[in-house]
């Protein structure tokens, strides 16, 4: 069964088909088009209208267009537009039950633990990769097929106002905020205050009754609270302390799994996951009440949490075999803030290791003012966490390169590039290396290059 025909499109976005046609997917990107797909021709750096010919050769069976195309379109006044429109029409012909998750760290983590839970339970959707702005949420909107069940979303912002809409195209029965911390905070006069309120933006579109499951840990708890119940949310809450929903007791690491002790709803339970990372703990329990709001049975969550890898990019683990000197690659370069870094930080100390414990870090950004401040700060947490050697690319890293003592310098560059090398060389068997760093500041080059050591001849 098509996931569209031209004539739904074109009903739901007020367009014109210009022929019969029928699609099974829907892609922005003619790179990446598979056969079926509609490709929709969006303004942006380049006009895609001046890919639907490519897109057309390479499989589209149609293409979402505002100006004329050869070959079968639906034709629309604003292609952005239409693509919301088309979401809209996506999750009102559906009797799929919604989540959201937003937060400023760990959300594409927690998005697809739940959508492994949802995968279990039965015919469901997901968002991929990280779309979760004006342009992917619609998207994954408009992806999903008619007989779905179950869906979850991802939320992301970095100026107010922006999740608010995107809750609203969602309108979600459940929703999530893993927390909040200082990110994008040069975006906000207010600082945190202000990422805060744009978090708590998601309950603008919350389905009455639904559910809010949020951080009692995090600082701003009671006011994210206050606004979900506002909002006609009943809220739902994970942490360490008593009087939670879900309460973390215990997070013990053996090797490459980890076990959980909790209390959910005042029942002990104990269970297993392939992450190491301590902020997993919570994660895990974030995962669970909110895979409960969606009606999936604690075994089928469970099985789901026990299954679930590390993402690329966040906590991935790699035994690398470095000729002479074999070592382990923990690669958390997709993304990094003050909290994730601290968090890893954390995480890497409670290992047990052969050798040293080694990070490898790049810029922080969107940190306005503060940014170098925040940088230098990390020297604490890195001390207590008993990091041996500290690798470090970019101006702002030059703050906590200056704060560390001489012991603890491993090498500086202006580059992540440039520091490669630098770490490559220092590396001895039995280290663990954690790269870290804005996905802007090119953390991945870093983890890159060290997964490239274990290649015939790779040494250093």
């Amino acid at each position: 069964m098509s996931l569209w025909t031209a004539a739904e499109i074109a009903a739901a976005t007020g367009g014109t088909a210009t022929a019969d046609f029928a699609v099974n997917g829907v892609s922005i990107d003619s790179r990446s088009i598979d056969a079926g797909d509609l490709f929709v021709a969006l303004a942006g750096v380049r006009d895609g209208h001046e890919f639907a010919a490519k897109a057309l050769t390479d499989g589209a069976a149609g293409i979402l267009a505002s100006k004329p195309v050869d070959g079968p379109s639906v034709q629309v006044a604003d292609t952005l537009r239409a693509l919301e429109l088309l979401g809209i029409a996506a999750r009102d012909r559906s009797s799929a039950r919604r989540c959201a998750v937003t937060g400023s760290v760990g959300k594409t983590s927690v998005t697809q633990a739940i959508a492994a839970g949802l995968a279990l339970a039965g015919p469901s959707h997901n968002s991929v990769k990280s779309y979760n702005n004006h342009i992917g949420v619609p998207l994954t909107l408009a992806r999903m097929p008619k007989a779905t069940q179950r869906a979850v979303f991802e939320i992301g912002m970095n100026h107010a106002d922006e999740i608010t809409p995107l809750s609203k195209f969602v309108r979600p029965h459940a929703v999530a905020i893993t927390t909040v911390g200082p990110v994008h905070i040069e975006n906000f006069p207010d600082g945190e205050t202000g990422v805060a309120k744009a978090k708590a933006e998601i309950f603008d579109g919350v389905e009455p009754g639904g559910v809010a499951v949020l951080n009692a840990d995090n600082r701003w708890f009671d006011l994210l609270a206050d606004r979900a119940r506002v909002a006609g949310a009943r809220v739902l809450s994970f942490g360490s302390g008593e009087g939670c929903d879900a309460r973390l007791t215990g997070f013990d690491v053996d090797g490459a799994r980890a076990t959980v002790s909790a209390v959910l709803h005042g029942q002990t339970l104990r269970y297993d996951l392939l992450q190491t990372g301590h902020h997993w703990g919570l994660n895990s329990l974030c995962t669970l009440l909110m895979l409960e709001a969606m009606d999936v049975d604690r075994p089928t969550a469970l099985a789901a949490l026990a299954a679930f890898e590390p993402l690329a990019g966040r906590g991935a683990e790699k035994a690398v075999g470095k000729p002479g000197a074999p070592f382990t690659l923990i690669d958390e370069s997709y993304n990094a803030n003050p909290i994730s870094m601290i968090a890893g930080f954390r995480t890497l100390g409670a290992r047990k290791v052969a050798g040293r414990r080694i990070v490898a870090l790049t810029d922080m950004l969107e940190l306005g003012p503060e940014g170098p401040a925040m940088h230098a700060s990390l020297a604490g947490p890195i001390d207590e966490a008993s990091v041996d050697l500290v690798f470090a690319a970019g101006p702002l890293m030059k703050s906590l390169w200056e704060a560390l003592p001489a012991t603890r310098r491993g090498g500086y560059a202006e580059t992540a590039a440039d520091l490669a090398p630098l770490i490559a060389q220092a590396i001895e068997s039995g280290d663990v290396v954690m790269v870290k760093g804005s996905n802007g500041s090119r953390a991945g080059v870093i983890a890159a290059a060290l997964a490239d050591l274990g290649r015939a001849g790779g040494g250093a």
